[in-house]
């Protein structure tokens, strides 16, 4: 699919490219390592007592044919995990069950968890994309080489600041609720000009497929614990 082609039917949808598409474009190209925040990106970020938060099927399904996508454009499978300012059950029940990389929670400064992880996986910062939704998110969008943005229309505001300030590339059309981490996803992919590509081999259960899933399956996430702190921070 052309690039312009591409760009249409997620303007459409209602994203939003705050940098033009062809600039996005070649920031993906260099990433080694996707990052996802958890909650209000993976979800509302809706809690109550005893309830840590949720995740959904096609997020879950995204993430999946992302690194499979990733795979096949760079013959090896990509960094890929959540930092979340919360100790999470269901992030580590995700991570586990996906088989990701890395959850680093409980961090109330994220940027921690970035220099973390560059540290420990010898990264550069613009070898990142983030996936992102809040203010606690703002240290490391000032950094990382592609930033995603979740759309939530109850914070204009805050909208208004990442936009004059220059911190998002893209703003989804979808909100943590409505499946974005998939939206983001479908878009990376098409960035990377493997999506019908993916699909096909997801289908067929090719052989390269089942070669992929036996690596990722072999993936134990990393936990990696901060001190606590107050349980509002996310």
């Amino acid at each position: 699919m052309d690039i312009q082609t591409l760009e249409k039917i997620f303007v459409e949808q209602g994203g939003n490219f705050i940098c033009p598409i062809s600039v996005l474009k070649e920031r993906i190209s260099k990433v080694k390592a996707f990052v996802f925040d958890w909650d209000g990106v993976f979800n509302a970020g809706i809690k109550g007592k005893n309830i840590t938060s949720t995740f959904s099927e096609p997020d879950s399904l995204a993430l999946n044919i992302l690194r499979f996508g990733f795979k096949l454009v760079n013959q090896k499978s990509p960094l890929t995990g959540i930092i979340t300012g919360m100790n999470n059950e269901s992030a580590i029940l995700f991570a586990e069950r996906e088989h990701l990389n890395f959850v680093y929670q409980g961090f109330k400064n994220k940027f921690d968890a970035i220099e973390e992880l560059i540290e420990t996986h010898h990264l550069k910062f613009d070898e990142i994309a983030y996936c992102f939704d809040d203010v606690l998110d703002i240290p490391v969008c000032r950094e990382v080489g592609v930033r995603m943005k979740v759309r939530r229309t109850g914070s204009p505001l805050f909208t208004d600041y990442i936009l004059r300030n220059q911190l998002a590339d893209y703003i989804s059309a979808n909100d943590g609720a409505g499946y974005a981490v998939r939206e983001i996803s479908e878009l990376i992919l098409g960035l990377f000009d493997v999506y019908d590509e993916v699909i096909t081999h997801r289908v067929k259960y090719s052989g390269e497929y089942e070669k992929y899933l036996a690596e990722r399956n072999r993936v134990t996430p990393q936990i990696t614990t901060w001190i606590k702190h107050d349980q509002n921070e996310k």
